[in-house]
């Protein structure tokens, strides 16, 4: 195939091709009959056909630039020829711009955004060395050579164009430099290895660094009474210069390799002692940082071109890197983009190792770091300044790039139990602005010529952002719904009526749930379609509080033990399914249907499910097709954690037994069996067959505990959970579930749990008072000084619900009645967000009737 970039790869495997990316040009090896693929190094995703169409455009351009003697190097634009300003040749001009023109915001003498179109990093040899000017020369180049027991293998190591200086700035000696044994041929790729046989082990020679958190505070200190920063200068160029100097600084000790998941060998405490300090320093030094770490990604970036595995001294240098809080400038982000790219192209095994090691970054720093990614990421998608930043169509890899170094931070953080951070803090609620259908239709089509899309990455779109997804698929679900069933009505030749447009239910109070049930029953096909309640015999016109009565109605009903589908347990504060067999479980599929239809129509609903109920219920996230007998709602790696949600006594009993030092056999005298109490009944079931006449002991009790968790949470309340599962996704039949984790969906149903009384006191509005009036001053200085649990209920008084929407108090509408019998206490309707409130005359008073009505009001879901 003349002229084409697919080609019969030279591997004896000749069911696989290599195809060229046509945004960066790397090469990659795919099988035979793929249409599409994704980029390894950049992230597109792009087809074979428009890989063809570029084959013309990448065969000229690499033309052009042997005809240049570039080496297959684009060529550089103002960022190069910047650089070059900063070399002995140009030292007037560097005097005069400096490092700033990079590393600080651009003024009217910097490069214009023409100028940066290229993003490539500048390169830096030999004849074109970076310099900045007012710094100290280095009087030593230590040479960083193989041990001679190794040469005999015709390898070499290239000199270090570093010197190397203690924290007091004398040259470091040859004998002071010791030998280190690397793992793989790269063994260091800042180091500038170069071997005749790239999987032949090899000994690298580490400069000795000894500098301690103390003694770099010290030398801080010390230089900001003198003025004399050489010292501290020379250690933070030297140390950055090189991913070899990176690790000779920051790895525990350079003669073990820490190959492990569980250690990356990295001493953290120095690392953030050196990077607390970085931000403080003279600008002249931090910008001698910034080109110290040029240099080392440009020594990887040139290895990386050969192909070679990347050691695990690289991996370190890129988590080092990583955590430098000067990438939370936006002039450094040229300078942050390349590393951000260069981690995102490492490979599935490499990325492996950064996650488990990502592990044990503090949360601190997890959180500084991903607030830098989420900046990153926001300002190159709506620049204040769009000037100081390349054009998008020379950078488009920044944000795909970045988004896959915070999904790795994502899987380190979701591995961790409990997690480091909370998963909000990846959430950049700068994405709320964009076209989000725009990315749900891209991220679902497979023939989508876009290529990346943040659904692939769900975990940095906010709860906000997803419900807006959800609510608009929905919202066409609706609309072709109505337009079938007006499309069926003319086919019947009958008149169309406003009524066909929504789901409208009518019931009677006294049958509440009975009615409810053969409604939906009957109306299955309009369960899509806007929510309208009529109550039977009682007149009024549903705009949205007669259907938000209904919810807590049949709620309050459903819930009641009584009714005997739910048992609560005071001290987990929640419900569970209960065991009881039954004839018909269509009742529980009507709580999935409630919770579905509440989602659908943005209504919050105080059902009080612990979270492994939604963990069960994304389990999987979209319905098995064509399937009745599929498995669903069932979790094999729920725990004794989850169980402490449910059976929080049961559940500590457990744990103690899974402690126990003593014979647990001869202690405790426990079978495989337990034992479960039904209004009165005890009942006794088998954890496995015979389970009877095997008896607990040290040795099994870890799968006595698991069988007991799983019968609890999965086994015994199977075709209950079962129907509640398919109500839920009777309605919510979406593939944007795919992109939700239980704690969202939690959010969906229940609301926001975080409260913000401020923002309801700048939605209310007032009948009968003045925002100004001394009882609504009072009312307010009462509620915004209440703790947060009567703050809670207050809002469960006045709301039905103890949260909040999604979007904040900003989406409610709550309302202030006036009523002057001060003999009453505060009354709500909740089905309107309404309180009405006498008009006390003192602050006391108002106090005292106020909390007394908040806590002895009958909440939905209390006792």
């Amino acid at each position: 195939m003349s002229g084409s970039t697919l080609m019969a790869s030279s591997s004896s495997n000749s069911d696989r091709y290599e195809i060229t990316c046509p945004t960066c040009d790397f090469t990659s090896s795919v099988p035979n009959g793929s249409h599409r693929t994704i980029c390894p190094k950049c992230g597109g995703f792009y087809s074979k056909e428009a890989a063809e169409k570029r084959e013309p455009r990448r065969l000229a351009r690499e033309n052009e630039q042997k005809e240049k003697g570039s080496n297959g190097r684009r060529g550089l634009n103002s960022i190069a020829n910047f650089f070059n300003n900063l070399t002995p040749n140009n030292s007037s001009k560097s005097k005069k711009k400096g490092f700033n023109n990079v590393v600080s915001t651009h003024s009217s003498e910097s490069s214009s955004s023409s100028d940066m179109s290229n993003t490539e990093l500048p390169p830096i040899n030999s004849k074109s060395r970076l310099t900045v000017p007012n710094t100290a020369s280095r009087s030593t180049t230590p040479s960083y050579a193989v041990d001679s027991r190794a040469s005999s293998r015709n390898t070499m190591v290239s000199t270090s164009s570093k010197a190397s200086k203690t924290s007091k700035g004398p040259s470091v000696s040859r004998q002071d430099i010791h030998l280190n044994i690397a793992s793989r041929s790269s063994a260091n790729a800042g180091a500038g290895v170069s071997n005749s046989s790239p999987n032949q082990a090899e000994r690298v020679i580490y400069p000795v660094r000894t500098k301690t958190s103390d003694q770099l505070r010290e030398d801080v200190r010390s230089a900001r009474e003198t003025g004399n920063w050489k010292s501290v200068q020379e250690f933070y160029s030297t140390t950055f210069d090189s991913f070899l100097e990176i690790n000779a600084a920051f790895k525990r000790d350079p003669n073990k390799e820490y190959k492990s998941t569980e250690d990356p060998g990295l001493k953290f405490e120095f690392i953030n002692t050196v990077y607390d300090l970085i931000l403080g320093l003279p600008p002249e030094i931090q910008k001698i940082v910034l080109k110290s770490i040029i240099n080392s990604l440009l020594k990887d970036k040139k290895n990386n071109h050969m192909q070679w595995p990347h050691s695990k001294d690289d991996l370190r240098a890129y988590l080092v890197l990583l955590q430098n809080p000067q990438f939370g400038s936006s002039s450094t982000y040229v300078i942050f983009a390349h590393l951000l790219r260069q981690i995102a192209a490492l490979t599935d095994h490499d990325h492996h190792y950064l996650v488990y090691w990502m592990r044990k970054l503090s949360g601190d720093r997890v959180q500084a770091l991903l607030e830098r990614l989420n900046s990153f990421i926001s300002i190159r998608l709506f620049p204040p300044k769009p000037q100081d930043l390349p054009p998008m169509v020379k950078c488009s890899w920044w944000i795909p790039s970045s988004t896959k170094v915070m999904a790795l931070l994502n899987a380190a953080n979701n591995l961790c139990q409990p997690p480091v951070v909370s998963h909000m803090e990846f959430y950049n609620m700068a994405l709320d602005n964009l076209d989000l259908m725009q990315e749900y239709l891209a991220w679902q089509d497979p023939n989508s010529s876009g290529g990346f899309s943040f659904c692939q990455y769900p975990f940095i779109l906010s709860i906000t952002a997803k419900r807006t997804i959800l609510q608009r698929d929905s919202e066409q679900q609706m609309i072709l719904m109505a337009r079938r069933s007006l499309v069926a009505k003319v086919q019947r030749r009958q008149l169309p009526d406003v009524g066909m447009l929504f789901f409208n239910l009518t019931v009677r109070r006294e049958h509440l749930v009975s009615d409810s049930l053969n409604e939906i029953a009957k109306k299955q096909h309009d369960l899509k379609k806007k929510l309208k309640v009529t109550f039977a015999g009682e007149p009024g016109l549903d705009m949205g509080g007669l259907t938000k009565e209904w919810f807590l109605l049949l709620i309050k009903k459903i819930f009641n033990e009584n009714y005997g589908m739910f048992s609560y347990n005071k001290a987990a504060g929640c419900y569970w399914f209960s065991t009881m067999h039954r004839e018909d479980y269509q009742e529980f599929n009507l709580v999935g249907v409630l919770m579905g239809l509440a989602v659908y129509n943005s209504i919050n609903l105080d059902l009080r499910f612990p979270p492994c109920c939604y963990k069960k219920l994304l389990s999987p996230p979209v319905v098995p097709f064509n399937n009745p007998r599929a498995q669903v709602g069932v979790l094999t790696s729920l725990t004794v954690d989850d169980l402490k949600t449910v059976q929080p006594d049961v559940a500590k009993g457990l744990q103690d037994l899974l402690d126990y030092k003593g014979d647990v056999e001869e202690d405790f005298c426990m079978s495989f069996q337990m034992s479960q109490d039904h209004y009165g009944h005890t009942k006794t079931y088998d954890l496995k067959p015979d389970g009877a006449n095997i008896p607990v002991t040290s040795e099994n009790r870890k799968e006595y505990v698991d069988l007991y968790v799983d019968w609890v949470l999965n086994k015994s309340v199977y075709n209950q959970f079962k129907a509640f599962y398919h109500g839920f996704h009777m309605v919510c039949a979406s593939n944007a579930l795919i992109m939700l984790r239980p704690e969202e969906i939690e959010m969906l149903v229940c609301g926001n749990p975080r409260l913000h009384m401020k923002d309801l006191k700048k939605v209310t509005v007032y009948d009968g008072y003045h925002p100004l009036d001394p009882t609504i001053k009072y009312f307010w200085d009462i509620v915004l000084s209440l703790p947060i649990q009567l703050q809670k209920l207050f809002l469960l008084f006045t709301t039905g619900s103890d949260r909040i929407p999604i979007g904040g108090m900003a989406e409610m509408n709550f309302k202030i009645t006036r009523t002057e019998d001060i003999s009453l206490l505060p009354m709500a309707h909740t089905c309107f967000n309404q309180l009405v409130l006498p008009a006390y005359k003192s602050k006391k008073h108002l106090r005292n009737k106020l909390i007394l009505a908040i806590q002895n009001a009958e909440g939905f879901g209390l006792e």
